[in-house]
């Protein structure tokens, strides 16, 4: 099947040609054509599987016909944290570029002001986390009764957040007549209640359940100790043949040491985690996005939501210490059909986190065999340039001066030579989740008009 057998308008199979996609993932092929006829519907998928072009796409050519009105969103989507919220706002920012619509973005950490300005000159698409618009409707800045279609997304993350008596309000507050989507990885209880009560004889579409195995992404345990696990790592970025890789820990004191050690280690490597501005993780993304750097450290912030084409590895530094975790966190890679490596660092401590994934996805991971024995590097061997093993231990050449000698078909990790210092970070605390710290400057796409 192919895009264009869907429904979608010329000037939106366009945009998604462009985009370098031609044929749908199965929620998309699955999705598009009942929104396209104004039905209800829940979709049950994992992360990676297309799931917010499932929605955009659609919305897009509905939104094409009508005009917005001032303070009267046209469609809302409510996403549980600020960066969910921006990745949406950039998916309808690539996808309607054709289209004459505009689009506005509320979320914490955001002046207030420049939102209402936004929602006064009136807005097709409005993307919000709950918090943010409960807080603007009730100071009467926003009406919700020209509101026709509502995307719920990420359901089951909202569950968690404590979202689900905002989001009951919400419900009320919109026309009874509505079209309603619901997205969710899983369907606990509360969530399969709240569809029963807000949603009009739905269409459900379910593909590949998060306890299921992505057969696009092969996936090993690395043994190591604790203070092996830096020396693995490297050894690991050595030996794989990586083009992009995102590197999970549990903690953001983790991420920042960790980053500075590959930096040292001349890693082209960058970081984001709840502690730092809204800026600096926005910057920080794009040099990832742009190729400046390859490498990611992050902490599982950036697990769900975090969209880049081409990521070849996962390495969870630490193992997660919830199940779930590890599935949002590898489906960084193997996305859109590509194929992946996802990594996980483990020591004896890690058996029941372990075990618990493996119950989680029905699936033992293999022991990879890295072909020698862990050893906890020396304090100043982090500091020296890495070298290959052919002298002493074994040292030879620094690995950079390595890498140009290489056939151009071999990718080793990229490294920078020349660091420029890391920008400062604020602490900051997110009112839309624990460890989603997003404060600063507003996002250019607050507020975006399509076309020409």
């Amino acid at each position: 099947m192919k895009f264009a057998d869907l429904g979608l308008s010329d000037e939106l199979l366009r945009a998604v040609t462009e985009a370098g996609y031609d044929e749908p993932t199965p929620i998309q092929a699955g999705a598009i054509p009942s929104v396209l006829m104004m039905r209800d519907m829940i979709g049950i998928a994992q992360t990676g599987t297309g799931k917010t072009a499932s929605f955009v796409l659609p919305m897009i050519d509905i939104l094409a016909h009508g005009r917005a009105r001032a303070r009267m969103p046209r469609s809302l989507i409510l996403e549980p944290t600020r960066e969910l919220a921006a990745q949406v706002a950039e998916n309808f920012e690539k996808y309607g570029k054709y289209h004459k619509l505009s689009m506005a973005l509320l979320i914490g950490g955001v002046q207030m002001g420049d939102q209402v300005k936004a929602l006064e000159k009136g807005v097709d698409v409005l993307i919000a986390t709950p918090g943010r618009l409960m807080d603007l409707f009730e100071r009467g800045k926003i009406l919700l009764t020209g509101c026709n279609l509502l995307v719920i997304d990420e359901a089951d993350r909202m569950l968690d957040m404590g979202f689900i008596p905002d989001i009951e309000n919400i419900c009320t507050k919109l026309p009874a007549n509505r079209q309603t989507l619901l997205f969710s990885a899983t369907m606990p209880p509360p969530i399969k209640k709240l569809a029963d009560k807000f949603l009009s004889n739905p269409k459900t579409i379910e593909v590949a359940r998060p306890a299921s195995r992505n057969e696009n992404i092969e996936q090993f345990l690395v043994k190591t100790s604790e203070r092996g696990k830096r020396e693995t790592l490297r050894d690991l970025l050595d030996a794989e043949d990586v083009s992009t890789a995102i590197i999970f820990c549990n903690r953001k004191t983790t991420v920042r040491e960790l980053a500075k050690s590959l930096q040292r280690s001349r890693y082209a490597a960058g970081e984001i985690h709840g502690d730092m501005d809204q800026s600096s993780r926005i910057a920080e993304l794009d040099r990832f996005k742009k190729g400046d750097i390859n490498i990611l450290v992050a902490s599982d912030v950036a697990a769900r939501g975090l969209d880049v084409k081409g990521v070849t590895h996962v390495f969870n530094f630490d193992a997660p210490w919830h199940p779930d975790d590890y599935v949002h966190r590898i489906g960084r890679t193997g996305r859109a059909g590509a194929k992946g490596r996802a990594f996980t660092l483990i020591t004896p401590s890690d058996d029941e986190a372990i075990d618990n994934i493996q119950k989680l996805t029905g699936y033992t991971i293999p022991i990879h065999d890295a072909g020698k024995a862990e050893a906890a590097p020396a304090k100043d061997e982090e500091r020296e340039p890495r070298r290959e093993k052919s002298e002493r231990g074994g040292r030879g050449k620094p690995k950079r001066a390595e890498a140009a000698e290489k056939p151009a078909a071999t990718k080793p990790a990229k490294r920078a030579d020349d660091r420029k210092p890391a920008p400062a970070r604020h602490r900051q605390q997110d009112d839309d989740g624990p460890d989603d710290g997003w404060n600063g400057p507003m996002p250019d796409f607050l507020s975006v008009g399509f076309g020409s």
